[in-house]
């Protein structure tokens, strides 16, 4: 076991794997691939994911993706609406079904008056063959059939069963269509998983190590909305696919064999981080590499929804959000800690770029 590896350390090299110390002149799918996907629940967010990491990023180049059918839209780790590689995420939905399960069983089977779960899969999935339902209409037909089920419920266990698209507009730079479904296999084509089982667990674990190693289990655990990893990593680390590393604090760290640690002393300079980023978001013990405990509580928001991240010096140290100025979008920042006026600057030229991306 090597280490200990210090705080910074440990930073800088989440923010360098996840290209947020130097943008990269990379496409699209490159970045995607390296950050797992992006969550996507608000449409706009994957957008901004993609801007905070790529030079010159035109939100063209993601629609067009988008619309030809090379990423989607989809409920994938730990239930949520992730944007990724479409042939990626053939493997990984299988995944998140006991994530997906645990939904259904929590929040709809008792709203369902006795209909077997099932059966309303294999409907919806009638439903749905061959064409595209906005959730009003696929949630409607449901309805007619089960009329004493609670509607919205009935529409949850076929997305928790079935797996969906949610199919452009909605989900381009411009687009602003109600949620509409299309059958996976009807909108990427049918199709074998390039891998299943053990083997796609263990592709994930290793994905998710070369975005945002070096992590805990609990870390990994928490982001992948799985349990139970331990044994695979650490049959992983026997076939010596991954070593074992100390953390600031005597964590047990794991992380690829000969993946290289950033240099603590690499400057990070301010970045203004998507909503619902995973360098934050779903990171269990391992978002104090960017998040101070006493500033964690302060990114709340009573409806849930997560603001935008203010990075300086690596660290989360405010909040950004959107806001609506007549026909144009402004930036509010939101500073949650003492920033010294170098730091600002910094802020300030991101929000300003931010704000003209917005614009564009």
């Amino acid at each position: 076991m090597a280490g200990p590896i210090s705080l910074r350390q440990w930073n800088r090299t989440l923010l360098q794997r996840q290209h947020l110390l130097e943008r990269v002149d990379e496409d699209v799918l490159d970045v995607l691939d390296r950050c797992v996907g992006l969550q996507s629940q608000d449409p706009k967010v994957a957008f901004f994911g993609l801007w905070s990491r790529i030079a010159d990023f035109d939100p063209a180049d993601l629609d067009e993706l988008m619309i030809g059918r090379e990423v989607v839209r989809m409920a994938l780790l730990r239930s949520t609406v992730f944007l990724m590689d479409a042939e990626d995420a053939r493997w990984v939905r299988p995944l998140a079904q006991a994530a997906m399960d645990a939904e259904m069983r929590g929040h709809h089977v008792k709203q369902l008056a006795g209909v077997d779960p099932d059966e309303v899969a294999r409907y919806g999935r009638e439903l749905l063959s061959g064409t595209e339902l906005s959730v009003k209409a696929l949630t409607a037909g449901l309805a007619q059939r089960w009329p004493d089920a609670t509607a919205g419920s009935l529409t949850s266990v076929v997305r928790c069963l079935v797996p969906l698209v949610q199919v452009p507009p909605r989900g381009t730079w411009q687009g602003s269509a109600t949620t509409t479904y299309s059958l996976y296999d009807d909108w990427c084509g049918p199709g074998e998983s390039a891998v299943t089982g053990d083997e796609a667990i263990k592709d994930l674990i290793r994905l998710y190590l070369r975005g945002f190693g070096p992590s805990t289990i609990k870390g990994l655990q928490s982001w992948a909305g799985m349990t139970r990893l331990r044994p695979v990593v650490e049959a992983m680390e026997a076939d010596w696919e991954l070593g074992k590393l100390t953390g600031p604090d005597g964590e047990e760290l794991f992380d690829l064999e000969g993946m290289a640690l950033a240099d603590d002393d690499l400057s990070s300079p301010a970045r203004l981080v998507a909503p619902f980023d995973n360098i934050v978001v779903s990171q269990g013990p391992d978002r104090r590499r960017v998040v101070d405990d006493d500033v964690f509580p302060k990114l709340a928001t009573p409806n849930g929804r997560s603001p935008g991240f203010v990075l300086v010096d690596g660290r989360v140290a405010g909040t950004w959000k959107p806001v609506k100025d007549g026909k144009n979008t402004a930036i509010e920042v939101d500073y949650l800690v003492e920033v010294p006026a170098s730091g600002k600057r910094e802020v300030e030229a991101e929000r300003e770029q931010l704000t003209t991306f917005c614009n564009s």
